[in-house]
């Protein structure tokens, strides 16, 4: 009986610097993307094999698998074309396949394979004066025997969150006994083990050692780890360096870190993702000080790079519902004698023309903030052009997963007819309300979700004030959810969920009859983001003379099937889609008041690094015409 023992002591640097490690890894992933391929050859290689006589031809017999490897990494390969290679060099390449063969396989299972080297001399051979043939019997896949995954403790105790923590390590272990070895699944389960412990509480745990014992007779595989988590950390005072312009108080209110809570690695990244996106940061690091004395009290060390106080901003862009868009935006991080940051905005594409101003207070402990806003726009709404004016004024709060938001607002609205000048249709109206929103985002990915649901709440509670007064209530639900379909998987094994996207929108408008409700509080729908098919705003209600406006109940929804793309069998960052919408606006409720306009069709996505690219290619069935939608990114 045979045994080969890998062993490897692994000491793995501070963990306390994870998030640096991290960053670090996801630029490296982006810099290896410039570089050329494994599989491909060397540019200078290739050159070489274009201009020079090969020395030699090389055959590999083997399984597909495994000759892909071999054709990649073997030694012997890299100088069959080398014209000026002598004799007794070749002898020594010939001589290192057998044991250089032998290490490839092994790193992917096989100890025990049947390898032979065969040298002719091919005259006649418009390749190669020489034919080097190698075949290869793999022999049966070493598998997984056992697995013992030990915890070393030393003279500490073992407190109940240490144990849930080494169960949890066990439990989750990737290679169960009779999977197959490879080397690369090796190393990935030891490295998943320690990113578990590393990730909650013990940012310090390491690998003090691991082995695989390996039976090349009985092809089996045993398999020892051996982990130190390290002392528990808990969340100290988050240390700010490079805080010069703004207020590091401030910095503490965004950031919202729970001093004394258990270390989390996502909490502390979801704090530095507030921190960089909050505007007042232009680069944001955060790291856990493990070097000081006390675990249970580390602090939090974060580099900031601030941003200037004042920025000027100009975009151009395009979109298929307003067609081309410009915009000049300035940002103000603290205005003088009040503290806020004033985002003031300029807007104009074919459908809407705005300009409005957002001035926001700095978080309070309990990280409610204060808010103001007003806006002038101009936008087509059905067959209306709508001058209107808002004023808003409240408090919001944003957590991990849910933002509310109370508020009063003002709006005044002017309506005129783009079809039939003179027609007055809808008199001119102001309105005052009290409103309050609730958003629970709970996707696995708030940029790209694949899984997960979403559920929006809006109640305003108001009354109008001129040309009469009349009370209203206006209610708007959201929800939309991903529900994994299948798995899509490509030759290598690499798979990604298919899934049904669902999405559902309500609303309802209550008051009198005759109310003169504002348009911009009515409801419209169709576009891009909503009935695709149609175009923007297209679906309302209707006036006596048939004019298109606001209406004060909405119904739409949506069913959408999402699947990777598999291209040359390797799974891309595409998918395809098939999709149905359908929505309804009209100005009272009753059989056959609400009628569905229904759009369906096709289309692709394209993950991009800042989500999703959606083309999509509709029909509207009322319409009876095709429409083109873009739209770049997800939003709930």
């Amino acid at each position: 009986m045979s045994f080969c023992i890998l062993r490897s002591t692994t000491i793995i640097p501070a963990p306390a610097r994870w998030a640096a490690l991290l960053l670090f890894n996801a630029l490296s992933l982006q810099a290896c993307s410039l570089l050329p391929r494994a599989d491909k050859p060397d540019p200078a290689h290739a050159d070489l094999a274009a201009t020079a006589a090969p020395a030699f031809a090389v055959e590999l017999r083997a399984p597909d698998d495994v000759r892909e490897v071999l054709e990649r990494h073997l030694e012997l390969l890299r100088f069959r074309h080398l014209s000026d290679l002598q004799r007794n060099e070749l002898q020594r390449l010939l001589g290192a396949v057998d044991a250089n063969a032998r290490e490839l396989l092994g790193t992917m299972g096989y100890f025990a394979p049947e390898i032979t080297v065969e040298s002719s001399q091919t005259p006649d051979s418009q390749e190669a004066p020489r034919t080097v043939v190698i075949s290869v019997q793999t022999g049966a896949q070493t598998r997984i025997a056992s697995a013992d995954i030990a915890f070393a403790h030393g003279a500490r105790a073992v407190d109940d969150a240490e144990s849930r923590a080494q169960q949890r390590v066990r439990r989750n272990w990737s290679l169960a006994p009779g999977q197959p070895f490879t080397q690369s699944a090796w190393e990935a389960a030891k490295n998943d083990g320690l990113r578990q412990l590393q990730a909650r509480r013990y940012p310090t745990a390491r690998i003090v050692d691991s082995q695989a014992e390996i039976d090349a007779d009985q092809h089996q595989a045993r398999l020892n780890v051996t982990y130190d988590t390290g002392p528990a950390y808990r969340f100290g005072p988050l240390r700010l360096e490079g805080s010069q312009r703004y207020a590091p108080d401030g910095a503490r209110r965004l950031a919202r870190l729970p001093t004394g809570a258990d270390y989390d690695e996502a909490r502390m990244l979801d704090a530095q993702q507030r921190l960089a996106s909050s505007g007042y940061y232009d680069s944001v690091f955060l790291t856990l000080d493990t070097e000081g004395s006390d675990p249970q009290a580390a602090p939090v060390v974060a580099q900031l790079r601030e941003a200037r106080l004042q920025k000027l901003v100009f975009g151009p862009g395009f979109s298929t519902d307003g067609g081309a868009r410009l915009s000049l935006e300035h940002m103000h991080n603290r205005l003088p004698g009040l503290g806020w940051r004033a985002v003031s905005k300029l807007a104009l594409e074919r459908q809407a023309q705005s300009a409005g101003t957002e001035w926001t207070a700095l978080p309070e402990d309990d990280g409610w903030r204060w808010f103001a806003g007003a806006r002038l726009q101009r936008e087509v709404n059905g067959d209306y052009d709508v001058d209107s004016a808002r004023l808003r004024t409240g408090r919001s709060q944003s957590t991990q997963n849910i933002d509310r938001n109370y508020f009063l607002q003002y709006d005044a609205a002017n309506s005129k007819s783009h079809n039939r000048q003179g027609l007055a249709a809808i008199p001119d109206s102001t309105a005052v309300s009290a409103n309050y929103g609730w958003t629970g985002r709970y996707f696995n990915n708030p940029t790209a979700p694949t899984s997960g649901h979403g559920v929006a709440l809006e109640l305003g509670l108001g009354s109008t004030l001129r040309p009469k007064r009349d009370l209203f209530l206006r209610t708007l639900a959201r929800w939309q959810s991903f529900i994994p379909a299948g798995r899509v998987q490509d030759a290598a094994g690499k798979g990604r969920n298919a899934r049904v996207a669902l999405r559902a929108e309500a609303g309802a408008v209550l008051a009198r009859a005759d109310a003169p409700i504002p348009e911009t509080e009515l409801f419209l729908t169709g576009g891009d983001t909503t009935v695709r098919g149609y175009g923007y705003h297209s679906i309302g209600a209707r006036t006596g003379d048939g004019q298109l406006h606001g209406g004060r109940y909405l119904a739409a929804g949506s069913l959408e099937w999402q699947r990777p793309i598999v291209y040359r069998g390797a799974l891309s960052d595409w998918e395809s889609t098939l999709f149905i919408d359908a929505g309804a606006v009209a100005d009272r409720w009753g059989r056959g008041a609400l009628r569905p306009l229904v759009g369906l069709g096709a289309g692709l996505r394209w993950r991009s690094p800042v989500g999703p690219l959606q083309t999509d290619l509709a029909y509207g069935l009322r319409a009876r015409k095709l429409r083109l939608h873009l739209r770049l990114g997800f939003s709930f």
